[in-house]
């Protein structure tokens, strides 16, 4: 559990560093009401429950699970897909920044807090 907190808590942080990056190149202010919809989008319909069937799979697994272990085969594909995406969206400006800004800040809040809660149910 505390190594799936503190994973999702860096993708957060990293996702957030790249979404306020983004967000300085650019002159709109409205995109905070975008990364809260983004974010309650995420953390609400995709990543709760993932939290919970990820939590339930560690917790069967006990201490003699896999360090990696806290995403199974499909999440780490998903995961995958996600980076890539992301990557290619950047690389080839294939979104304007004001939603880059928008959708990462969001994204990163729900992955952030999805950590925090893995941390916390670890005790």
């Amino acid at each position: 559990m505390i190594i799936a907190g503190l994973v999702w808590i860096v993708a957060g942080a990293n996702i957030l560093h790249i979404g306020i990056d983004c967000w300085l190149s650019v002159d709109y202010n409205f995109f905070l009401l975008g990364a809260i919809v983004v974010f309650l989008v995420f953390f609400v319909c995709v990543f709760n429950k993932m939290f919970h069937k990820h939590r339930l799979r560690i917790s069967q697994k006990g201490d003699s699970s896999c360090p990696m272990g806290f995403f199974d085969a499909v999440g780490w594909i998903i995961m995958a897909f996600m980076m890539t995406m992301g990557i290619a969206i950047r690389h080839y400006g294939l979104m304007p920044l004001w939603f880059i800004a928008m959708f990462y800040t969001g994204l990163s809040l729900a992955l952030a807090i999805t950590g925090i809660r893995f941390l916390l149910s670890s005790r």
